[in-house]
């Protein structure tokens, strides 16, 4: 693919700068791919296993870098994600002027807006968060905060999917009445906390805060990190808050298969090619085996095509469980978090054989969860624990699973029609249009992983039976 050999001037004066902060660069630059926006170029042949770029502890952006001064203000339980981002906001002028090259060939504030759905309007980011409203809201002066076509009125519950908003809109959500880890869910309200948190934190030090000024930084931290823990200290309990900033490391794009291997050795940040590349072919790294809604919320964007993308089924299975199902699963510790995904297989192929050397497949949570619904307690105990395949059917657990994949399936049809009635709109800004295609084209993903659950586990009923 061509690309654009001079992203900018100021992109070579931060080449010129990371050079100087002691960052290796080998055969890799900045270059704007047409129709994309800025990503990492091979300038030459590079060869598997080649150090393309080393990164020293040295150049980067930590919490140790920062003069100790300015982070002891901070109330005890502010979160490294606060303090940096109040720092490139608040910082020693002087000190901070030293990164005007780096902080020159950021995003723009604007580009967060269009992408990251906790900076848009209320009615375009309902979740089912506790604290919804951001100072941005009354913000007229927002690109994101006028809008003609979906009053606070709609009835629409969240325009978002469900791992994102934790909303519904075509049935009502049950209280599970338990509290578990959900890390891939209910991934806005998550994010929005930490945002809210982080501006009540800043402004314990700093009253005086501008709120965009900071939630700019605060994104600028939160998409452009790296994995960091302070020398001799053990990890945070957020993960969240195991970041730094690396210089140059930050131009290059995602991809799910990891084809830049990147490793930490406590002092430099090194990217080896993992195999070889030709002049002008675009080098990626991953992020890590992220689900398109993840990647949606935490970088504004998501893949057209995506391995690790995932879906949870976890409020259409608990509104159809008892108390004592659930407990049932809880104690086999298989409580929530039933994903779905195409990679591995939805289901293991059951057990039909009666040799006793056949070994009996290890169900996964959904089939596990599904057979509560076919099987009396006591079968099902001996089934989950390998003793027995007493009363195990899987074509009646299948039948369970389809079931709760088609509520989902529905879910999708329902707002993939009206956000398309929402884009036939003659009263509708191009900012706002630009954000429901967005959504709708995600919509349209999830709908099409529901259909391919469909469709693996009617392949899986075919070669059992």
């Amino acid at each position: 693919m061509a690309v654009d050999d001079t992203p900018g001037e100021e992109h070579a004066a931060f080449k010129q700068w990371a050079k100087s902060q002691g960052v290796e660069i080998n055969g890799i630059s900045p270059a704007r791919f047409p129709g994309r926006r800025l990503g990492m170029k091979a300038t030459r042949r590079i060869e598997e296993n080649e150090v393309m770029l080393r990164v020293p502890v040295s150049a980067m952006l930590t919490i140790d870098s920062i003069p100790s001064s300015f982070v002891e203000q901070f109330p005890a339980g502010t979160s490294i994600h606060c303090i940096l981002s109040a720092f490139l906001a608040h910082g020693d002028a002087a000190w901070l002027q030293k990164l005007d090259p780096w902080r020159k060939v950021w995003p723009e504030f604007c580009e967060f807006e269009e992408t990251m759905p906790v900076l848009w309007p209320k009615h375009l980011r309902q979740s089912n968060a506790a604290v919804q409203s951001t100072p941005n809201d009354d913000d007229s002066s927002s690109s994101s905060s006028s809008s003609s076509s979906t009053p606070s009125s709609s009835p629409v519950s969240s325009l978002l999917p469900p791992s994102i908003s934790g909303l519904w809109n075509t049935f009502k959500k049950e209280p599970v009445g338990v509290d578990y880890e959900t890390r891939y869910q209910n991934l806005l309200s998550q994010q929005e906390q930490r945002l809210q948190s982080a501006w009540t934190h800043v402004r314990t030090v700093y009253p005086e805060t501008d709120w965009r000024t900071f939630a700019y930084y605060w994104c600028i931290i939160n998409s452009r990190s790296f994995y960091y823990v302070s020398p001799g200290k053990d990890e945070p309990e957020d993960w969240n808050d195991a970041i730094a900033m690396v210089p140059f490391a930050d131009y290059f794009n995602h991809a799910d298969d990891d084809e830049c291997e990147v490793i930490w050795t406590g002092e430099n940040y090194l990217f080896k090619a993992t195999r070889q590349y030709e002049q002008g072919e675009e080098i990626y790294m991953s992020y890590g085996a992220h689900s398109n809604d993840f990647l949606f919320v935490e970088y504004g964007f998501y893949l057209p095509t995506n391995p690790s993308d995932t879906i949870y089924l976890d409020d259409i299975i608990f509104q159809d469980l008892t108390i004592d199902q659930k407990k049932d699963l809880a104690a086999q510790d298989l409580f929530g978090n039933f994903d779905l995904t195409l990679t591995p297989p939805l289901l293991p192929s059951s057990s039909s054989s009666s040799s006793s050397t056949t070994p009996t497949p290890t169900p996964t949570k959904l089939q596990a969860a599904a057979a509560l619904k076919t099987m009396n307690r006591r079968d099902w105990k001996l089934w989950i624990t390998g003793r027995s395949q007493r009363g195990f059917s899987l074509q009646e657990t299948t039948k369970v699973i389809r079931g709760w994949i088609e509520v989902y399936r529905q879910e999708c049809t329902v707002m993939i029609e009206r956000i398309d009635g929402m884009l036939g709109k003659v009263a509708i800004s191009e900012w706002e249009r630009g954000r429901y295609e967005m959504l709708v084209e995600r919509w349209r993903q999830v709908k099409a992983l529901c259909e391919g659950g469909l469709e693996a586990i009617a392949s899986a009923s075919v070669v059992d039976g």
